[in-house]
């Protein structure tokens, strides 16, 4: 069991947390502390890449000079629509670093998460150094067999002690196959150097009870889908980082301002009507099919990285009808 004590100071506190692996202990300002409001929404930005494979930082600041004439509330650089895994080291603080000089001070919310602890919490250092606000940290799943409970906790409480910013947990298990565990984010939620949660799962009973039991902690939730932003959003989440803003950012900030203004109908509508487009550029086609959506809405896609191959003719055509027969234009 974690033993948790804190020794107050002047403008800092000491966190010194007993994980069975040995103990530790950091400053961390209270400055710095759980004081990010992650009300609104954010897309995980793609990585355009050349023909030959390289990082396209011009087609990136064009696409950032069109976001930013959206009311995002921030960016998410190197989650997982933007091919993290197929980018080295030195390309992810670069992305970081050009990202937050072009973000117009909106948000950065950096994907820091390795399957090591260790290399998590120097990636997460580095990013913060590069302009990164918030750490965004996935749960490690090569080793799925031994990611237990203990284990998580451990690997977590570890990297928010150690994090000149805060982290932002990360639950995805259509892609790690892990489904993080509701009793673990609400003992992680009581760190002060742990924000909230971005989940993907989409399991609203389940986000439903943690923002119910998190409602007195300072803890953010976000949807991790714009399949089901609205529903998130009547269930108290914040917002969402919906691979979707990546085309259709507009809609999807109109949608959480129609709940904000109590216009249920019409959100209910824009909801529902998204849910196909969503579903065909994440589940069905992913980050492949995210990009070409991204061309018919005038954002620079363009291919994946390889392995990853982009879609033939006959998918092309298969997603776009999942967009006009749904009443948008492509």
């Amino acid at each position: 069991m974690s033993l948790l004590r804190f020794c107050f100071r002047k403008n800092f506190f000491v966190f010194r947390s007993s994980v069975g692996v040995g103990c530790f202990s950091r400053e961390i300002s209270t400055q710095q502390t759980k004081k990010l409001d992650l009300r609104g929404i954010f897309p995980p930005i793609t990585t355009p890449f050349t023909s030959k494979g390289s990082i396209d930082f011009e087609k990136l600041s064009k696409n950032m000079k069109r976001w930013n004439e959206i009311p995002f509330k921030g960016y998410v650089v190197q989650g997982s629509n933007g091919e993290y895994v197929y980018l080295n080291t030195s390309e992810r603080i670069d992305l970081v670093r050009r990202v937050a000089h072009l973000a117009n001070d909106k948000l950065i919310i950096a994907g820091s998460g390795c399957e090591s602890t260790a290399v998590t919490i120097e990636l997460t250092r580095k990013m913060a150094s590069a302009g990164a606000n918030c750490a965004l940290v996935i749960t490690p799943s090569f080793y799925k067999g031994a990611m237990s409970n203990a284990s998580f906790k451990t690997h977590f409480l570890k990297i928010a002690d150690d994090s000149p910013i805060p982290i932002l947990l990360y639950n995805v298990p259509v892609n790690t196959g892990l489904d993080l565990d509701p009793n673990i984010i609400l003992e992680l939620a009581d760190h002060p150097n742990i924000v909230g949660l971005k989940d993907s799962g989409g399991d609203i009973s389940k986000i439903g009870n943690l923002v119910f039991a998190t409602k007195n902690k300072d803890f953010q939730i976000l949807a991790g889908s714009a399949g089901f932003l609205y529903p998130a959003l009547m269930m108290g989440c914040v917002g969402g980082i919906c691979a979707l803003a990546n085309a259709m950012g507009k809609e999807l900030c109109d949608l959480q301002l129609l709940y904000e203004q109590g216009k249920h109908e019409e959100a209910l509508e824009l909801q529902q009507k998204l849910i196909a487009p969503n579903t065909a550029v994440t589940r069905k086609y992913g980050v492949a099919g995210l990009k070409q959506a991204m061309e018919w809405f005038g954002f620079h896609g363009g291919p994946p990285r390889l392995p990853m191959l982009p879609l033939n003719r006959e998918q092309i055509t298969e997603l776009k009808k999942e967009f006009t027969t749904r009443g948008f234009k492509v």
